[in-house]
């Protein structure tokens, strides 16, 4: 169980580096070969990686490309985890003026309480005449 000096596990570090909360989550990760390890795809959980590696991965909306500057012995506190590595592409600012669309309801948000009754009300006058028809 020792490693080698200098060498560490691929899930561990990605843990390790706080990129993945859990390490389960960073081991799933990797095993799906979402993970590249110099431009090689990574599927084993247990790749070992060593200083100087550069690992492309996507995380939320962004294409990570790190080189890995220490293999670290701990998941510390996050300065000591971002002395872990060199973002070679760090993400870009989102843009704060981007409003989600909500095709639920006409982009005006959610519906008042009387815009709910009227609705409730002309469902059922809609459902009524249905039944009247039989």
């Amino acid at each position: 169980m020792s490693e080698a000096a200098g060498k560490l596990r691929l899930d561990k570090w990605l843990w390790f580096a706080r990129f993945y909360k859990t390490r389960t989550l960073a081991a799933s990760v990797v095993a799906g070969g979402a993970v590249r390890i110099n431009g090689t795809p990574a599927s084993k959980r247990s790749t070992m990686i060593t200083v100087g590696d550069v690992l492309t991965f996507a995380k939320d909306d962004h294409i990570r490309v790190i080189r890995i500057e220490a293999c670290g012995t701990r998941r510390g506190p996050a300065p000591e985890a971002q002395a872990l590595y060199t973002d070679m592409a760090p993400p870009q600012p989102r843009d704060k003026t981007f409003t989600p669309e909500n095709p639920a309801y006409d982009g005006k948000g959610r519906p008042t309480k009387r815009d709910r009754r009227q609705m409730d009300q002309s469902r059922a006058d809609h459902l009524s005449k249905d039944t009247h028809l039989e």
